[in-house]
């Protein structure tokens, strides 16, 4: 099968499935080009995945002793594993775990009924549900309004599907030259939005750069409602929800589910089940997969890719390089700096990715017991998806205000969850496993360093949640604390973004990471991103891994 699209006047390329161009009557196959692919994070699994199946020669260096970046399962108290750093799927975008077949690796995805159980310091709650519908009869109980207005709202976002999914699945356009799959590839963007009618291409326009706050605000008047949607629009960022273009990254999030509190899904045996499969996945696909084995730098000869090596001393010969990495960690550990346009350097230097998310990983000698549900009746359920723990808007920007002066909340925003309510073997018998994203955690403190203040933020985050769980505190038997330093320390995230880079209107599409350089191209020939750090950047729905093969292949033949 031949997919094709207009060239340049007069000339048609065609590509088929199986990875060959066709030219002139004629089928070119690289000649086993031999990648790197520098982290085996679930990027470069999904990249080198498409990379084999084009009839390249993928190699996976990954510095650790397991592939899956930031998303792993470890063991961080004894008998008791968790989804290390993040705790929920993407989700992975459809066409990948297609393309993949994960199910056959062993990758079960645990769905939750109640996508988020919301509680309220006073004993109120709410529950958003897979069914929008169910979500907005328990509304009802708290305003008819809202309940009406929670139905439009995710009918809204349904509208927006076809505009916003395309906009994560193209190549951001050239912006002084576009080329003619560049054209072809805007008009059928704007065939979508135009689809949205009058209203909706407004409406998009209007709430892209808007504060989320703002746009909660203009559906709904629960506040409790108005925060657990906003979350979207903040979480992984440095912004609050009144800080201007929070919307652009709830509606970017909204590409991949449209659920209006997002995802809640979980890989049996915690996120490292996942990337463990995208990796068998890309083996049988052709990649080869190596671990421990950590690139010192690039080699670079006359303005190109020449090889990598190894903190071994080994050296690797090699026809192109994608780094999985982020941007600043790409640019300026793994080259030298001089051989980089000095413009370009700057860029990539003002690149924002300092991180503002810390993860508390609690080992629990049972379930606690939230205030805001009856022990006796659905409890359970309730607690086996995530729990959001931010009750105001205002109280998600006192948060975020503390953040911007060096300091981590006395009362933060958590995204929590307690896997084994669904998984019961990531613990022992009888026992659970608390885990919360935590917000906003600035990666350089006003006092102090993160050594010092690791416990204290730990206490922090229980102390919040027994507000709402009284008993936790005397539940909790061990504890593992990880801060924005770790992040970059531990797991090569620079300035600990958990996204690679800051997720703002001037850091998002075109510009990302910089402009002119959006197209996982870099100055260097033969050197590629991959990585969250290029477009979409955007969790775990193997997005960017996905779209910059599709660049790779092109490049190289």
């Amino acid at each position: 099968m031949v997919a094709c699209f207009a060239g340049a006047p007069g000339k048609v390329w065609s590509f088929p499935l199986n990875g060959g161009r066709v030219e002139g009557g004629q089928l070119t196959m690289p000649l086993g080009q031999r990648v790197v692919l520098i982290g085996g994070g679930h990027n470069a699994l999904i990249t080198a995945f498409y990379l084999a199946k084009g009839g390249f020669k993928p190699l996976v260096l990954e510095r650790r002793e397991m592939v899956g970046g930031g998303a792993i399962t470890e063991e961080f108290y004894p008998g008791f594993k968790t989804s290390t750093l993040a705790h929920t799927l993407g989700p992975l975008r459809t066409e990948i775990a297609r393309d993949m077949e994960l199910d056959k690796f062993a990758c079960e995805i645990l769905y939750p009924a109640p996508r988020v159980f919301a509680p309220k310091p006073d004993g109120g709650s709410l529950l958003f549900w897979n069914d929008n519908a169910r979500t907005a009869r328990g509304i009802a109980n708290i305003s008819e309004r809202d309940s009406a207005k929670y139905m439009e709202f995710a009918d809204a976002l349904d509208h927006l599907t076809g505009v916003l999914d395309q906009l994560v699945s193209i190549t951001p356009p050239a912006i002084d030259k576009p080329t003619p799959e560049d054209l072809w590839t805007l008009l059928k963007t704007g065939r979508n939005v135009r689809m949205l009618g009058k209203k909706g291409i407004f409406d998009l326009l209007r709430w892209a750069p808007m504060a989320v706050a703002d746009f909660v605000s203009e559906f709904f008047e629960t506040e409790l409602i108005r925060a657990v949607i906003a979350a979207r629009g903040i979480f992984g960022t440095a912004l609050g929800p009144w800080s201007a273009g929070s919307t652009a990254v709830l509606l970017l999030r909204a590409a991949c589910d449209t659920h209006p509190v997002g995802t809640a899904s979980f890989p049996r045996g915690g996120l490292g089940s996942f990337t463990r499969a995208l990796a068998e996945s890309a083996k049988q696909a052709g990649a080869e997969i190596r671990i421990d084995a950590e690139v010192q730098h690039i080699r670079i000869k006359d303005g190109a890719v020449a090889g990598v090596v190894l903190t071994s001393g080994e050296e690797i010969a090699v026809d192109a390089v994608a780094s999985g990495l982020d941007p600043k960690r790409t640019f300026f550990h793994l080259l030298d700096p001089s051989q980089l346009d000095p413009t370009f350097a700057n860029r990539i230097k003002n690149f924002r990715s300092n991180g503002t998310v810390a993860k508390v990983n609690l080992a629990l000698g049972g379930l606690p017991t939230f205030s805001a549900l009856d022990p006796t009746e659905g409890f359970l359920e309730a607690l086996s998806g995530r729990i959001h723990i931010g009750p105001e808007i205002d109280y998600l920007e006192r948060a975020f205000d503390a953040s911007k002066y060096g300091e981590f909340s006395p009362a933060p925003y958590l995204d929590v969850c307690i896997p084994t309510i669904l998984d019961p073997e990531l613990a022992p018998e009888g026992k659970h496993i608390l885990s919360a994203c935590v917000q906003f955690a600035p990666y350089k403190l006003r006092d102090g360093d993160w050594d010092l203040c690791r416990r204290e933020l730990g206490a922090v985050v229980i102390r919040t949640l027994s507000n709402y769980a009284p008993d936790l505190p005397s539940l909790v038997e061990g504890m593992q604390v990880i801060t924005p330093k770790d992040l970059e320390t531990s797991y090569s995230f620079t300035g600990g973004h958990i996204f690679h880079g800051e997720l703002a209107l001037d850091q998002i599409f075109t510009m990302r990471p910089v402009l002119d350089w959006a197209r996982y191209k870099t100055p260097i020939r033969g050197l590629f991103l991959c990585g969250s750090g290029t477009h979409p950047g955007n969790g775990l729905s193997g997005a960017s891994g996905a779209n910059a093969a599709r660049e790779i292949i092109r490049d190289l033949r």
